[in-house]
């Protein structure tokens, strides 16, 4: 489904950044996966050699935080693979502090992350997929970006920052053959929600309609069929991906 593509997956080391990584893979895309630090992406580029000794695959470190670094980032990829074809802007942070307690600095990190590096990277993304004749920006949103949470308000905050960004970016980069969509995970089988323990999972998956919690994978195959060419007319979507999440 992405034979000849050029992906960047942001966030793609661990958890649902890992398995889009994957699964573009298994659809024969060069694959280029961006860590927070260089030994993570060493770890998971060796996982994914192991796994697709054949594929093309990349990983780096790039300072999210800082513009000038996802952009030299993401000029080195143009200029080594040729184009820039898929910008997945999955990296993020979350926290549950309530109000009380919540440090504006904390907050300020996760605005960083999660709206800042989005922006920088569909930007810088957005220039390069223009002049190549277009591209497609996927954006990690988040379930919570719809309804909000009980506390930890600066993640939900950025998600619906994300939606905004995410739907303003649609309806300006169409005519540029640029589509923009985000994926809007439920609650999913990460290594954070395993450690979770059942007495605290049991009512948190029985408000979900599928009665259980979503799979990694699942939602990497919801950001691979917005990536392919079966999506070629959908774009400023927030595609909820959570076994319809009773609120």
């Amino acid at each position: 489904m992405l034979n000849g593509k050029v992906a960047v997956i942001t966030g793609g080391t661990r958890g649902i950044g890992f398995e889009i990584a994957r699964k573009y893979l298994q659809n024969h895309a060069t694959v280029v996966v961006f860590g927070s630090r260089k030994e993570t992406a060493d770890k998971a580029y060796a996982l994914l050699h192991q796994e697709f000794p054949n594929a093309s695959i990349d990983a780096m470190a790039p300072d999210l935080s800082s513009y000038h670094s996802i952009l030299e980032a993401l000029t080195k990829v143009k200029s080594t693979y040729g184009s820039l074809d898929i910008m997945v802007n999955n990296a993020g942070v979350s926290a549950n502090d309530r109000i009380y307690e919540y440090d504006p600095e904390n907050f300020e990190k996760i605005m960083a992350l999660n709206v800042n590096a989005v922006f920088y990277g569909s930007k810088i993304a957005a220039e390069i997929m223009k002049e190549q004749g277009g591209g497609v920006i996927l954006n990690t949103s988040s379930i919570v970006s719809l309804y909000g949470q009980p506390s930890g308000c600066g993640y939900p905050t950025s998600k619906f920052a994300v939606n905004g960004l995410t739907q303003s970016l649609a309806r300006e980069l169409g005519k540029d053959n640029i589509r923009v969509n985000a994926v809007a995970p439920g609650v999913t089988e990460t290594d954070m929600m395993k450690a979770v323990p059942k007495e605290i999972l049991k009512p948190i998956i029985e408000k979900i309609s599928l009665n259980r919690i979503g799979k990694p994978e699942e939602v990497a195959d919801a950001f691979l069929f917005l990536a392919s060419d079966m999506a070629s007319y959908i774009t400023g979507v927030v595609l909820p991906v959570d076994g319809a999440t009773i609120i």
